[in-house]
């Protein structure tokens, strides 16, 4: 009899638990954190940056991805824990299992290069940090970046080309006005005196000899 109850309520005991909902992961209280020094780092310039995993909770096959826009020369990467590939525009480091906010220090990883000469003046340099898991197969990826702009020019000002000995001898507008008038002011006040002198002249030869000398 026992035997003849016991097999259906097995059977409805799995089929109940078949039918119960999976529950839903908790995802971890972690985020990335990223810091560049010195931040705005110019061409030719040494730069770290250092990533840590802020938070609590389990990361399951944990990823980091870290990517710029100016490209690092002589970059190198280090991950604590783990291990990482590193390239001079990406670094992906491969951190495992980690429980977060249990271990003696948070995962840090320091990366250091010299960005590369010659980047243009007014580039946008963006640095990203992506954090992916298992877990994150549900939640999507964490996400920390910072960016900053290249300053301008940089060229050292030349001078300005020598003017031709035509253009040399021309005269500046602000002075063709001024020049040909004071000229016509000398050159008039010339005439004047010239037109004065001969009328005195001519009033003397035209005027009677005096009485003494008839």
């Amino acid at each position: 009899m026992w035997e003849s109850v016991a097999a259906p309520l097995m059977g409805l005991m799995a089929a109940m638990a078949a039918a119960a909902p999976t529950p839903t992961p908790v995802p971890p209280d972690s985020a990335p954190v990223l810091t560049s020094t010195p931040f705005g780092a110019l061409p030719g310039q040494r730069v770290t940056h250092t990533i840590t995993i802020a938070g609590g909770g389990t990361l399951t096959n944990t990823r980091v991805t870290f990517t710029t826009t100016a490209d690092l020369d002589g970059v190198t990467a280090r991950a604590e824990p783990g291990q990482c590939t590193a390239s001079p525009r990406t670094i992906v480091c491969e951190l495992g299992d980690l429980r977060l906010g249990t271990a003696p220090a948070v995962p840090r990883i320091t990366i250091t290069g010299r960005v590369r000469p010659g980047v243009p003046p007014g580039t946008m340099v963006r640095n990203r940090v992506s954090v992916t898991s298992l877990e994150s197969t549900a939640t999507g990826a964490q996400f920390a970046s910072n960016a900053y702009l290249l300053p301008g020019s940089t060229a050292t000002p030349t001078d300005p080309a020598l003017e031709s000995p035509a253009a040399a001898s021309d005269v500046p507008p602000g002075r063709s006005m001024r020049v040909p008038a004071v000229a016509a002011v000398v050159l008039a006040g010339a005439v004047v005196a010239g037109a004065l002198l001969t009328r005195g002249r001519l009033r003397r030869r035209q005027s009677p000899p005096p009485h003494g000398d008839l």
